[in-house]
């Protein structure tokens, strides 16, 4: 079975790949299992550019095919944010609670304003022979008045789904699985990735 490498070290991320991707036709390997550490700089203008980014540094650093991802909060009250700058929002390094702390202290300061939100996600497949694949996936809510349930990751325990009455840090990961930004993305691309691990050789590459 070829191997995909998930670029990212968010264990949340790698966890939920590893489940949106069962059954896809890869063997799903992280960083840590091939011996790579690499930190890509984000310096791209949208959630694509940066997702690009990251997939062809890991599938050049590694020689395997790589899949990354690039996500945000976009708060329509304020503009648009965090956005494409939803992990260093309140800092570089801060914590997810300093994060969401900083996004209701905001939404406060505007008790009229609505509060619809979505989360965004892009995720790109780069290949060593230059191709790739790319999907966005979009999930939108709204932003609770309190943080709610010790599921998931980032920002989900501010984001009701879909106006419904759980955020996204109360849904089982089935349900999350089935209609989150990111499970959107990767549903959208997965025939064609199965189609491309048809054929593809599965014994380990020599790393450059």
């Amino acid at each position: 079975m070829p191997q995909l490498l998930i670029a990212t070290t968010n264990n949340g991320k790698i966890r939920e790949f590893r489940d949106l991707l069962a059954g896809c036709g890869w063997q799903l390997v992280t960083p840590r299992d091939v011996g790579l550490s690499l930190d890509v700089e984000e310096t791209g203008n949208s959630y694509l550019e940066n997702a690009r980014l990251k997939a062809h540094a890991f599938c050049q650093a590694s020689g395997l095919p790589a899949l990354a991802d690039d996500s945000g909060l976009e708060i329509d009250a304020l503009g648009g944010a965090p956005g494409l700058y939803s992990a260093r929002y309140a800092g570089p390094d801060t914590t997810h609670g300093d994060k969401m702390k900083q996004v209701l202290a905001a939404l406060a300061g505007l008790p009229d304003a609505p509060r619809t939100a979505r989360f965004r996600a892009v995720v790109v497949v780069a290949f060593p022979d230059s191709r790739e694949l790319t999907a966005e996936g979009v999930c939108e809510g709204i932003i609770a008045e309190t943080p709610r349930g010790a599921g998931g990751f980032g920002y989900d325990p501010v984001f009701l789904v879909e106006g419904g009455p759980l955020t996204m840090a109360e849904l089982p990961a089935p349900q999350k699985n089935d209609i989150s930004h990111r499970a959107r993305a990767v549903h959208a691309l997965r025939d064609a990735l199965q189609r491309a691990a048809d054929g593809y050789p599965s014994s380990a590459p020599t790393r450059q």
